[in-house]
């Protein structure tokens, strides 16, 4: 059963399979759009295999990504938004951060974000939409134990305020959604810390996050904000992290 809220709306999403964007992808058909979903190395799990079309594509690949892109709009019959959530969480510190480690990271958090909506930007110019990115709190309060991770989400919050300025006199939004969620990342930030630690950050969230002590549940706590996102009544939001 569908809410209708995005009916007729023909959405890409990235990073579909895991975390915020499962969530997107099943919040997303729920309120009634046409999804066409990406996964790169996770398969989508069984639960969501049937309410999107899949497509595998390594984003970091320009030309990749144009040719998914081609692909999915033509199955969708058009494109109306992309939410862009591919993205990739792991442990540096300022003082040790390698060129490997930095290039990994510029490519899958940067990159695919530049990629992905340039590709966007091609099918929408005309008829307009909206794109979403999903930046990370961690960009706005930095991570001493995440450094890399933290500048490219930055990154990609300071590319969506200059994508939204360009492209706004073509009918297209571009927001970024910066959230703090129960994600396989999440869960790799407890791995590095270990037992102690994390049990640490967990009661620490418990009070500092004033909504349920906790991080949000990808479905029901983060997609609700990109079903809003996705649809015409955000058309007067851009440039907004």
């Amino acid at each position: 059963m569908t809410d209708g809220r995005l009916v007729d709306r023909r959405i890409v999403v990235t990073g579909g399979a895991t975390g915020v964007g499962a969530g997107a992808v099943g919040a997303l058909a729920r309120a009634g759009a046409r999804v066409a979903a990406v996964h790169h190395s996770t398969p989508p799990p069984d639960s969501l295999r049937d309410v999107a079309a899949w497509w595998q594509c390594d984003l970091r690949d320009q030309n990749a990504v144009e040719e998914l892109f081609a692909e999915a709009v033509g199955e969708l019959g058009g494109l109306d938004v992309l939410v862009h959530c591919a993205g990739l969480w792991v442990p540096s510190t300022p003082d040790r951060l390698t060129e490997e480690d930095l290039d990994a990271l510029l490519a899958t958090n940067v990159k695919a974000t530049v990629f992905t909506n340039q590709a966007a930007f091609t099918h929408l110019r005309e008829g307009g939409g909206a794109i979403v990115n999903v930046g990370s709190c961690e960009a706005v309060t930095g991570n001493p134990i995440a450094a890399s991770y933290a500048m490219t989400k930055g990154a990609v919050h300071a590319w969506t305020r200059s994508a939204a300025r360009a492209w706004g006199r073509h009918g297209i939004t571009v927001n970024t959604l910066a959230p703090a969620a129960e994600t396989p990342g999440a869960d790799r930030f407890r791995e590095f810390l270990g037992p102690e630690a994390a049990a640490r950050m967990d009661r620490g969230m418990s009070q500092s996050i004033v909504i349920g002590g906790r991080l949000g549940d990808p479905l029901e706590d983060i997609g609700p904000a990109l079903v809003f996102l996705a649809s015409s009544d955000a058309h007067f939001i851009t440039g907004q992290v």
